[in-house]
């Protein structure tokens, strides 16, 4: 079938994206296969008139409504190839489905990759949180652990102390700072622990404790983590568009990508992974997508 605007990614980004492109009535498919990265999240802030509800109860909500625009539709499948056309794109789904359309816009969210500690992917985005602007004031002023290293570390301790005063930084592994920056953490009571972390302890994904690998134990509730992430899919990279060094693909303030008609929004562009802002980016690509349709038929 052939569509004006095919929106890979279901989720806030996606679905914000939607409801832009299905007021102006357009003709849009989503495809989404329902694995988002915040699945295991139990509640979500910062957002609101949402703050405090369920991502899942979130996101249930928005495609019901999205879903009442009558040009909307949505399909429950994995886009797994993307090939351009001389008229667009043509867009394949792991059940063997073809679609087309004049815009694509990916709203694919990231993957993040586990580290090899045991208990820990249990504990993510439970108790080992990475954003305190999500999930720091129900958590603040606990002892907290932090687990970063370089540049992420400097950027992260600052910030977290608005939250806690009982901060300590494992670096796991070696800690690479200068004598300036380790006086500046002297200077605000954060530990640094180099240790390797062997493994958390938890109670259905609440943490009681890290253990390091020299068999040392330390009692924490709460633990923010930086940790690796790639891109959903390779289709961003099949179709050529700018992955940065952080692995985000690379977009213009209007939601562009470098290939013409190609859009991005959501936690594949940035590292900025909160609900509002995935929000702001849909709606804007969803904005953008439609001026350009508008543009080209004028």
């Amino acid at each position: 079938m052939n569509y004006e605007v095919i929106i890979i990614g279901g989720s806030y980004s996606g679905l914000s994206a939607a409801m832009a492109l299905g007021r102006a009535s357009r003709n849009v498919l989503i495809i989404d296969s329902g694995e988002p990265c915040n699945k295991q999240t139990p509640h979500s802030h910062n957002f609101i008139t949402q703050d405090g509800e369920k991502p899942a109860v979130i996101s249930s909500k928005a495609k019901e409504q999205v879903m009442r625009y009558p040009t909307v539709s949505f399909e429950n499948d994995k886009a797994v190839k993307a090939v351009k056309t001389d008229k667009g794109f043509e867009i394949t789904t792991e059940s063997g489905a073809a679609y087309t359309a004049k815009k694509l816009l990916l709203a694919t969210g990231v993957k993040d990759i586990m580290p090899a500690i045991h208990g820990f992917a249990e504990c993510w985005g439970i108790s080992i949180i990475h954003c305190p602007y999500c999930h720091g004031y129900e958590v603040k002023n606990q002892k907290t652990a932090l687990m970063a290293s370089g540049d992420i570390a400097l950027h992260m301790i600052p910030m977290l102390l608005q939250w806690t005063k009982d901060l300590t930084l494992f670096t796991n592994g070696e800690a690479i700072f200068t004598n300036e920056q380790l006086a500046k953490f002297k200077q605000h009571n954060v530990a640094v622990i180099e240790t390797e972390i062997e493994s958390v302890q938890h109670t259905n994904g609440k943490l009681n404790s890290i253990t390091l690998k020299n068999g040392d134990i330390h009692d924490f509730s709460v633990m923010y983590a930086k940790i690796k992430t790639v891109q959903h899919t390779f289709i961003p990279e099949d179709l050529g568009c700018i992955i940065n060094d952080q692995g985000l693909i690379e977009v213009d303030e209007f939601k562009k990508t470098n290939i013409p008609s190609v859009f991005a929004s959501g936690d594949c562009t940035t590292q900025g992974r909160a609900v509002a802002m995935a929000v702001e980016a849909g709606t804007k690509a969803g904005v953008m997508i439609n001026m350009e349709l508008c543009i080209e038929a004028y």
